[in-house]
């Protein structure tokens, strides 16, 4: 049996790496369009910026480990078509490639701004190590970074141009950061850690375009810039998806639809990571996630399908973000919340929200708080009801908050 991976990041490199792992003996080739091999993301905008990381840090697994372990990593290459009929795949550099299942690991890209400047060559978004390698060769001090958007990855480009004695403006059309994925009280937080380490944070500005200097505002305002950072989103890589006929969403970010065990609409083809559309069966929903923890439970998934082996148990969604000294941990989605309560205070740097249904959380975001964040992953998991007065008093242990059955 050949199993073909397209996509060496994260997802698909776990992908492979779980594949031997559960007694996969049968050919498995990995491509990607980088020239690394696969290596993890999330040190992009924090270690690998501030010159605390080198490639080999960066690193899923050693360089040797794939020619070790029977696995064909082509990189610098990427799967232009797919032909499902014949079971193939066509490569940029004119091979073709059969495969008995197939994995598609394409991950997501950022989302452009129909602006004017746009597509100036000169504007750095944050997806690769290319992009974080162009970023790091301007930040140096007294330098002056314009970041568009508010979302997580511009706010830890933020903490780490402020380590390095950078100049950093940030700016957001909505009314507050993180809008579109975090509580209030957490918006609230971050912005005014943010503004006390000196980053200049607007909120509700729109952006006109992009041009030498800087970047016009909606009122006019040129705000200079010697280097400009772009994260308003990301979009999945479903084309070649969608080229091969696949279930895919039509609209919003897209994704290729999956189900529980990351099988596509096609039997033969499983797809992992953020490109997925999936089932989240501990919340009843069908999303699409951008985050290590769900390229790793779906790699784990598709390899357990291939391999006949049992599924695990499904995984409550989780994320984290380092800014400065504050570690970030989310467990759980929100969208079933009818409430919010803040345990700890936020203005000495430790407190949770929580997100109840009744009286169930659904959602924790803990600030420094890891007991808040392990037990309410564990009390999300379970759907275990809380006394919500314990809860809201953090004298009360996290152990004692569950109502007894």
């Amino acid at each position: 049996m050949k199993v073909v991976i397209v996509g060496a990041g994260h997802a698909g490199g776990s992908a492979a790496a779980l594949l031997r792992a559960s007694g996969f003996e049968g050919e498995i080739v990995m491509i990607g369009e980088e020239p690394a091999p696969p290596y993890q993301r999330p040190p992009l905008s924090k270690a690998w910026l501030k010159g605390e990381a080198d490639l080999d840090s960066l690193l899923l697994r050693p360089a040797e480990y794939y020619a070790e372990h029977g696995i064909d990593l082509r990189t610098g290459t990427m799967v232009v078509s797919i032909a499902r009929g014949e079971r193939t795949v066509s490569l940029s550099d004119g091979t073709v490639e059969t495969y008995d299942a197939l994995i598609l690991a394409t991950g997501s890209t950022g989302r452009r701004l129909p602006l004017p400047g746009a597509e100036r060559p000169d504007l750095i978004e944050l997806r690769t190590l290319a992009d974080a390698e162009r970023l790091k060769d301007w930040l140096s001090p007294g330098r002056r970074l314009v970041i568009v958007g508010g979302g997580y990855v511009g706010l830890e480009a933020a903490a780490s141009a402020r380590s390095l004695g950078c100049e950093v403006v940030l700016l957001e059309r909505l009314d507050r950061v993180l809008k579109r994925v975090a509580s209030e009280p957490l918006s609230a937080f971050f912005t005014e850690r943010h503004r006390a380490e000196g980053v200049d944070i607007r909120v509700g500005v729109e952006v006109a375009g992009f041009e030498d200097g800087g970047v016009r505002l909606g009122d006019g305002t040129l705000v200079e810039a010697d280097v400009v950072l772009v994260g308003v989103g990301a979009l999945a890589n479903d084309d070649l998806a969608r080229a091969a006929g696949l279930d895919c969403d039509a609209g919003g970010s897209g994704g290729i639809r999956v189900n529980e065990t990351a099988r596509t609409s096609d039997p033969a083809i499983y797809a992992i990571g953020d490109v997925t559309l999936r089932p989240v069966p501990v919340h009843g929903c069908v999303v699409r996630l951008e985050s290590v923890p769900n390229a790793l439970e779906q790699a784990r998934q598709a390899a357990h399908a291939i391999v006949g082996r049992p599924q695990s148990a499904p995984e409550v969604p989780w994320f984290w973000s380092d800014q400065y000294d504050v570690k970030l941990q989310i467990a759980g989605l929100p969208m079933e919340a009818d409430r919010t309560l803040v345990r700890g205070d936020p203005a000495a740097g430790r407190f949770a929200v929580f997100h109840l249904s009744g009286d169930r959380i659904v959602c924790v975001e803990a600030v420094s708080a890891p007991p808040e964040f392990m037990a309410g992953k564990q009390l999300i998991q379970r759907r275990t009801p809380v006394d919500v007065a314990k809860l809201a008093d953090p004298a009360v242990s996290m152990k004692a908050v569950a109502v007894e059955a």
